[in-house]
């Protein structure tokens, strides 16, 4: 598979659409009541230069993911620059701003455009990196657990998210019958002219997924895993020393933070916004209650954390993202 097909302008424009609506309406419920000039003298008594140490490790991060991403490509055959790596990886967080989920398939399409690498090999490696990453944010919500399991409970009550295990059961029961059926007659499906696509950019997949198995330097993969999700760690959790309120948290109200931060990004508004601050917002007020402090000064202290982490998320997107588009021009092959 060479590049990926053109997007249809009106489901782009309706997928935009509703990204912003969410983003509108999460971030109108986490506005809500909320006295402004408590939010605004907040932040002009903030210490930035945390933010900017935040920033630091925001920005590692990338790089530490760029070089991993290169361990994974190496098995099939793929040896590319550390740089390609990291803005290819940079586009793809900027298409995330605008189009949420879109910057996988831009960030592979960014690849072959400058490496040559086959979408759909990247892409599964990609997905394999998602795989990993829900591992990681598993372990950390684990450490919440031990250390922070009153919080849990108190931010369960305040979102209040209603779960039902069976129903979750039921689903991926649903979807691995669906997955063993498909793999037994993918040979066949093969043969079809439509399906035999889908078929082979699937194998294209698994061949990417499989590419972990098959690497020569497994503990450099590890190690560079552990340190993307350390500097995701600090980039959450040296925004709290930022804050008269929130200076005396400790390592395991960063784990909090990151875990509750990281269900907030998960929701497709754009760029996080709303979602982001809600997640804070019921966050900090279940960190307060926990701690036996006022909830409702929690709700603002999260917001106004959440004012100042997300837009350095999005300001290191936006700067990252911007510079990726000429450098990827730059080395773009033809």
């Amino acid at each position: 598979m060479a590049e990926a097909k053109k997007n249809n302008p009106i489901k782009t424009a309706i997928t935009i659409a509703v990204s912003l609506a969410f983003a509108g309406f999460f971030l109108w419920l986490a506005l809500k009541g909320l006295d402004f000039e408590v939010i605004k003298a907040s932040l002009s008594k903030a210490n930035y230069l945390w933010v900017a140490f935040a920033a630091c490790f925001g920005l590692g991060a990338y790089w530490f993911r760029a070089v991993r991403w290169n361990l994974l490509l190496e098995p099939m055959g793929h040896s590319i620059s550390n740089s390609n790596s990291l803005w290819s990886i940079s586009f793809g967080y900027l298409m995330n701003l605008t189009i949420p989920r879109s910057g996988e398939v831009a960030r592979a399409t960014a690849l072959y455009g400058v490496e040559k690498v086959p979408v759909d090999q990247s892409f599964g490696t990609i997905i394999l990196e998602r795989v990993v990453d829900l591992v990681c944010m598993l372990a950390f919500l684990g450490l919440t657990l031990i250390f922070k399991y009153d919080a849990i409970l108190s931010f369960y009550k305040q979102s209040g998210v209603n779960i039902n295990p069976n129903k979750i059961a039921l689903i991926f029961g649903a979807l691995a019958v669906c997955g063993i059926v498909f793999f037994a007659i993918r040979k066949r499906l093969a043969n079809v002219p439509v399906l035999g696509k889908i078929v082979g950019f699937i194998d294209g997949i698994l061949d990417g997924l499989m590419s972990i198995f098959r690497m020569k330097q497994k503990a450099k993969f590890i190690l560079y895993t552990v340190l993307i999700w350390i500097c995701y760690y600090f980039a959450a959790y040296l925004v709290c020393f930022s804050l008269p309120e929130t200076s005396d948290f400790g390592f395991a109200d960063g784990f909090f933070i990151l875990v509750v931060g990281t269900l907030g990004m998960i929701i497709p508004a754009s760029g996080g916004i709303g979602a982001f601050n809600l997640a804070m917002k019921f966050g900090f007020m279940a960190l307060f209650i926990s701690m036996g402090k006022d909830g409702n000064l929690g709700g603002e202290v999260g917001l106004i954390y959440s004012f100042i982490s997300l837009p350095l998320q999005i300001c290191i997107m936006l700067v990252m993202g911007l510079i990726s588009i000429p450098m990827l021009a730059k080395a773009r092959k033809f």
